[in-house]
């Protein structure tokens, strides 16, 4: 069926893991009467969670779509993860949405996740609703996490439905709005009589309705005549308070007991804002110009690519907003990002794993098409008479990183296109070939999620792979200045083989191999000078301790012979690599390791605990600065090797509020008692060669 924009409500449903989140999408769609049976998370059996690893692991891995209709209403749900592993889902489904419905469990409180949901939907200017779940169970404390949403999000928090228990133990609920009570007998509202709800909920009811004056000027100054507030005013001051940001609602109820979700869908319909009634939406023409997009049905097609799906067998899927216009199966539309044309297939809406064709997605409502060609997540679709780009979303950077192996021989090439298929749809993920230490490495935010890396590879495209901590691709360097001679002669019969150097070698600044000449007399003739500073250069490529390349070395050619008839090129490139060979032991040769410049955001009070790890860890702190959402940042320099486990560090250290990112500094001299074991390691990895030139 199809609705108008001012019809469709695009809500992300997100907070902590296990706050009830797919619990609640999977009530809603059996409410609305969609489905005969309600699945359980615990069974493996909900709309949301439909891939197999989900099932298995028994929580939300990804962003899935669930529109539910009722009322005349369709509220696509985006079910987000709250596991900080899978936090890529939130920042899609943001893009995609109007609202933020932010889950908080009546038994475990106002957690990180919800902060963190919370924070996200502030600062992308959505409109925000909390919902307690779990409100029906006997250690629930509705009114204790009423107090820490204040605290936590702010004075915008604004109670307008809240449980209570009857002298025999039934749950009922408040609404604060009609001050009438609640209960529910298999999901069917009944209206009870609970005496005295204005007294005994006055302090609520006159906290609602001051956030409901702080609106309008005429409202406020009708709350302060004492004059009540008609139903129109309450909900259009409500409605208006949620779209500016200045009413965060908090609703309750049971999604296992289907008590209070009649008043979660009414109120939503009526307080959240539809793609009609958004705000209008920034974007860039094609001459960098700032236009403003609106969601009308007559307007030129924009639509949004927020999440992209890797099927082995159906190929890509991408899931679009429909910002203006209307997509169609057949239509041409440009990718603002490359420029491509690509003529789209057949449309359609998506119910979990479900995929329903249809005619057309209209201006506001989301939906989905196959195997557009050049289209990833944050690419901008649209008509050719009017190309715009809207921004692309910034996902949290790759954090932890695992070097795969290879479990059955023959795999390796299906490695990196199963990668390359899998960061279509996670954009967290990373993947590189690295060319020094010959492995692949791949990036994710946590343990958990390569761990789901690695099922997907088996699972999805039949490779079967191992992980193990990366190598560090050291260097080797110098401390002191040596002069050597390298002179290679050998007589085979016919012309020999000649070269005679004297090069001094010496440490520079920087990562780079310099040669210069300084030779009197012709003792070596210019052309062979080439050939020496190429013998240099590919000695440099082995340092002598542990087999790994040179940097910060200078070698100037000093002086040498040759011989008419037998001096060669080769001849010269083996008497700089003998030089080379003499020289290095008696310099002073180190052994380099990377170091990173890692910016960690973590809240004030886990500052002391971070920085006292940064010195475990070998590395110093450089500065400390003031960062969004009330972190602060941590500047520091740890070696590489030690920030393997940084991320489990920071995340258990911070209760998940922390994060970090890596860029690469330089090289510093590895201390002398970490020399050995490195090593030994390049022993094993075969690093270094024996033998001789000679």
């Amino acid at each position: 069926m199809k609705y108008a924009s001012n019809n469709i409500r695009n809500i992300l449903i997100a907070g902590h893991a296990g706050s009830g989140k797919t619990t609640l999408t999977e009530a809603l769609v059996y409410f609305s009467g969609a489905s005969e049976r309600m699945g359980r998370v615990e069974d493996g059996t909900t709309i949301s969670d439909f891939d197999p690893e989900e099932s298995k692991r028994r929580a939300s891995l990804s962003a899935s779509v669930v529109p539910v209709e009722f009322g005349g209403i369709k509220y696509n749900l985006i079910d987000a993860p709250g596991l900080f592993d899978f936090e890529a889902g939130e920042y899609e489904g943001i893009r995609a949405a109007e609202s933020v419905l932010v889950c908080v469990s009546g038994r475990s409180g106002v957690t990180v996740g919800a902060e963190k949901a919370f924070q996200l939907a502030r600062k992308n200017n959505k409109a925000t609703m909390v919902f307690v779940s779990k409100s029906d169970l006997e250690h629930s404390n509705y009114f204790q996490i009423l107090e820490d949403l204040k605290i936590k999000f702010g004075s915008s928090i604004c109670p307008c439905v809240v449980p209570a228990r009857l002298d025999d133990g039934t749950s009922v609920y408040i609404n604060l709005f009609s001050q009438k009570a609640f209960k529910y007998e298999s999901g069917k509202q009944i209206q009870v009589d609970l005496p005295d709800i204005g007294h005994r909920f006055q302090g609520l009811i006159e906290a609602m309705s001051e956030a409901i004056a702080e609106t309008d000027d005429e409202l406020m100054e009708k709350f302060f005549g004492g004059e009540p507030f008609t139903t129109e005013e309450i909900v259009e001051g409500m409605r208006k308070g949620v779209k500016d940001g200045l009413i965060t609602p908090v609703f309750c109820g049971s999604a296992v007991n289907m008590q209070a979700l009649d008043m979660l869908l009414f109120n939503m319909e009526k307080l959240l804002p539809s793609p009609a009634h958004a705000e209008g939406i920034p974007a860039e023409n094609a001459d960098g110009e700032m236009v403003e997009l609106h969601c009308k049905s007559d307007e030129p097609t924009v639509a949004y690519v927020f999440k992209t799906v890797a099927d082995p067998f159906v190929g890509k899927m991408s899931y679009l907003r429909v910002v203006s216009g209307r997509v169609t199966a057949g239509m041409s539309l440009v990718n603002a990002r490359t420029g491509d044309t690509e003529k789209l297939g057949k449309p359609m809406f998506i119910c979990g794993k479900k995929q329903i064709d249809t005619d057309e997605i209209c201006a506001g409502d989301i939906g989905a098409v196959a195997k557009i060609v050049s289209a990833r997540t944050g690419d901008t679709l649209c008509d050719p008479s009017r190309v715009v780009s809207l921004d692309a979303p910034v996902f949290p950077q790759p954090s932890f990183f695992m070097a795969v192996t290879v479990a059955k021989k023959g795999d390796e090439g299906k490695i990196s296109s199963a990668l390359a298929r899998l960061m279509e749809e996670d954009p967290t993920l990373s993947y590189e070939n690295n060319a020094e230490t010959h492995q692949q490495i791949i990036g994710g935010l946590g343990e958990q999620h390569l761990d789901v890396v690695k099922a997907k590879m088996k699972n999805k495209f039949g490779v079967e792979i191992g992980l193990e901590a990366p190598r560090i691709a050291y260097r080797e360097s110098i401390r002191k200045p040596v002069q050597k001679q390298g002179r290679h002669k050998k007589q085979t019969g016919g012309h020999g083989q000649f070269g005679d150097v004297i090069i001094k070698f010496e440490p520079c600044d920087g990562e780079a191999i310099l040669f210069e000449e300084n030779v009197f007399g012709g003792s070596v003739p210019k052309n062979f000078f080439p050939a020496v500073e190429k013998g240099v250069r590919l000695a440099a490529e082995k340092g002598i301790l542990a087999g790994y390349p040179v940097v910060g070395l200078k070698a100037t050619l000093l002086d040498g012979s040759y011989h008419p008839v037998d001096s060669s090129e080769m001849a010269f490139i083996m008497a700089a690599k003998l030089a080379y060979k003499a020289a290095m032991p008696e310099a002073g040769p180190v052994i380099l390791e990377p170091i990173y410049t890692v910016r960690t955001h973590v809240p004030n009070d886990n500052t002391g605990d971070v920085m006292g790890d940064v010195t475990k860890r070998r590395g110093r702190v450089l500065g400390m600065e003031p960062d969004e959402d009330g972190l602060q940042t941590i500047i520091a320099e740890i070696p590489l090797s030690e920030i393997t486990t940084l991320t489990t560090f920071i995340r258990q250290t911070t209760q998940g509020r922390g994060w970090f990112t890596r860029e690469f500094a330089r090289y510093e001299i590895l201390p002398e008692n970490l020399v050995s074991s490195v090593v030994e390691q390049a022993r094993k990895l075969g690093n270094l060669d024996e033998s001789s030139d000679d």
